[in-house]
């Protein structure tokens, strides 16, 4: 699912002006549907918001600088846009999270370490300090350093991370400050569930663990992962 935000955010960034008229609306038509699933499943909030914000920014300067720049389309059909995204942003911002009927083990019942284990498995920082947010016993775990030490290790080089040290009070690294600082100044690591394959001997696109009648050898060294980005590279001539 983290691809497909992804590759619409890179989009809206950066591609809109050189959308056809088709592509806008397979676009649009595809951002509906993403928007859909999180509404259905309540999952991935935060990321769709920050998608349709980025978006909505870059709508909102293109439209203003029409006629200094190339938009395909008429003007109405971009505020109309705009409109659909302000109000896919206002369900989102109405979702109340339903709990769930059944009474089992709830996370909070699950030993310590269990609990940190699951918590190490978090490869964004925001979700960490959301979960401390839930129960006082988790804001504690939540500051654990060893959480932070390995999700700035996770993320970033130890040069990068040699150039952001930050000591707390106590003297000691202040890993958590500086996992935020740190993602200001450099790319988080990607990471996908689902990855595109691009075949060199084919050059044929695939979703990974689908095959395709791959003629080589070895079609599993023909392989290659793309990013969102690497996906838009290869139409950039």
């Amino acid at each position: 699912f983290y691809f497909y935000p992804q590759l619409l955010e890179l989009i809206a960034k950066s591609q809109l002006t050189s959308l056809s008229g088709i592509a806008q609306k397979n676009y649009m038509n595809i951002l509906e549907k993403v928007v859909q699933k999180v509404l259905e499943d309540q999952q991935n909030i935060r990321l769709i918001r920050e998608l349709l914000q980025t978006l909505y920014t870059s709508l909102c300067t293109l439209v203003q600088r029409v006629g200094k720049s190339v938009l395909v389309g008429n003007i109405n059909m971009w505020v109309h846009r705009m409109e659909s995204i302000l109000h896919w942003q206002q369900q989102l911002n109405n979702i109340q999270i339903t709990r769930p009927a059944f009474k089992g083990t709830t996370f909070t019942d699950l030993p310590l370490c269990l609990q940190l284990n699951i918590m190490q498995r978090l490869s964004d920082g925001r979700d960490l300090v959301s979960l401390g947010q839930v129960a006082p016993d988790l804001q504690v775990l939540s500051e654990d350093r060893l959480l932070w030490k390995k999700l700035c290790q996770y993320h970033f080089t130890d040069r990068q991370i040699r150039k952001r040290l930050i000591l707390s009070e106590k003297g000691q690294l202040d890993w958590k400050k500086m996992y935020f600082k740190l993602i200001r100044c450099y790319p988080r690591k990607e990471q996908y569930g689902d990855t595109l394959q691009l075949c060199r001997h084919c050059h044929i696109l695939s979703w990974k663990g689908t095959d395709h009648p791959c003629t080589a050898n070895n079609p599993e060294t023909c392989s290659t992962s793309l990013s969102p980005q690497d996906f838009i590279n290869l139409f950039r001539f």
